[in-house]
């Protein structure tokens, strides 16, 4: 029988089983999907025993990068953002790695029918914030970063790293004097995740300058930026389409499988109320 699982730290109340198992479900399939909370130092003296006997699993922080040197091959997702969120053990016992997050990012936004064009500002610049500014330079957005101070470094790394993967410019703006009008809004900091859900991370008056707003966070489910954009009339997408479809593209590059965008939208909507179960209906 196939084996999977999830490798990260710390894990937490990870709901990455109850999607993959749906998942299975679907596939006609029964395979364990196990989570693996690993210590931060994994992979410094080599490729964990625990994980050899796995068909494939999924990767969170902090070893999306760490995993790189125990691949024999990388997709061109996982090469050209220099990190891998998903694994396949090949028929002869090599690894490829994948990087998903993107997937499920483009896959949200189509869904939702949030185009990325025009000007985006993504908040943030650090792990998802980086894959998102690649990603809206490639599809030919005009695409800012906004940061803090203490970000600004970071950013200007990553300004560095687009210019020399994109060939186009990355704009850094500060997040504290921030202004729109933007087209597309992407919060990429963990500002307003639970249990800190009265917080948001820009100015409502910005807000309303936002034409569409994606916040990664998917607990809550509908934070306090979303509930802004929402009420000032802008597209909104949240957090748990983007973890359930980055789920969606690991399963089809594990068993070739394709969903039907209705079992998607099942399973997100499941996930979601499961979340808030778990945290006293938020």
């Amino acid at each position: 029988m196939a084996a999977y699982g999830l490798i990260g730290h710390p894990l937490g109340h990870s709901v990455s089983p109850q999607i993959h198992q749906q998942l299975f479900s679907l596939e006609g399939l029964s395979c364990p999907y196990e989570l693996y909370d690993l210590p931060a130092e994994t992979f410094a003296e080599g490729f964990p025993a625990e994980l050899e006997a796995l068909d494939g699993f999924n990767i969170t922080l902090p070893f999306k990068e760490k995993i790189l040197p125990y691949l024999e091959t990388l997709h061109e997702s996982a090469a050209f953002y220099g990190s891998a969120n998903t694994v396949l053990r090949q028929k002869d016992g090599t690894r490829i790695g994948f990087n998903t997050d993107c997937d499920g990012f483009l896959r949200t936004l189509e869904s939702r029918q949030i185009p990325i064009s025009g000007s985006v500002c993504i908040l943030g610049a650090g792990g998802v914030g980086r894959m998102f500014a690649l990603e809206c330079l490639r599809q030919g957005a005009k695409t800012a970063v906004a940061v803090r101070e203490t970000g600004l470094s970071r950013a200007k790394q990553l300004a560095q790293e687009a210019r020399e993967k994109c060939g186009k410019p990355l704009e850094i703006l500060d997040i504290g004097t921030l202004s729109g009008p933007f087209d597309l809004l992407i919060n990429a900091t963990p500002v307003g995740m639970y249990p800190n859900i009265q917080q948001c991370p820009i100015s409502e008056t910005v807000i309303t300058q936002c034409k569409a707003v994606f916040d990664c966070i998917y607990n809550p489910g509908e934070t306090l930026l979303l509930q802004a954009a929402k009420k000032a009339g802008a597209q909104v997408a949240g957090g748990m389409d983007m973890l359930v479809w980055q789920a969606v593209s690991a399963h089809h590059y594990w068993n070739g499988t394709a969903f039907s965008n209705h079992a998607v939208q099942k399973i997100i909507s499941e996930t979601a109320e499961t979340v808030r179960m778990q945290f006293g209906g938020e």
